[in-house]
């Protein structure tokens, strides 16, 4: 049950409380993290999976509902290792193995974000994947 609150329910609470706001002014942008989880389940993941499962349907449901309204509602897929010092220090030999190009850098996935939100309207993404080159998928 954690994990589907950590994945889904804590998202559906954040939706609920900024997307009114947005929707008086016409416009927003309301991102969803996700991962590929959110697309296939994998042995020992299924509370994993099944949260982030109902997270990109919640994304989706939004963004059909929503952008009509004028607010953008995106699911990003998040495939590979991120740098930071959690991920370091649960992979350290995985970690090592993939720098420095083949694990995703906090920056990198900021900007991908950042392009998501500017976006104009008539050319919207709704789902998008970001991994490293050498990320097999």
């Amino acid at each position: 049950r954690k994990v589907w609150e950590m994945c889904a329910f804590a998202a559906f609470l954040v939706g609920r409380e900024v997307v009114e706001p947005m929707r008086k002014r016409g416009q927003g942008t309301l991102l969803f993290t996700g991962a590929s989880a959110s697309l296939r389940g994998n042995t020992g993941f299924a509370a994993f999976a099944g949260g982030k499962h109902a997270l990109r349907a919640l994304a989706q449901s939004m963004a059909r509902e929503l952008g009509p309204e004028g607010v953008h509602v995106a699911h990003i897929i998040i495939d590979g290792l991120i740098d930071n010092p959690s991920t370091k220090a649960l992979f350290p030999d995985m970690f090592e193995a993939r720098m420095p190009d083949g694990i995703l850098r906090p920056d990198d996935i900021a900007e991908a974000y950042w392009q998501l939100h500017r976006q104009p309207r008539s050319a919207w993404t709704f789902e998008m994947d970001l991994r490293p080159y050498k990320e097999q998928w």
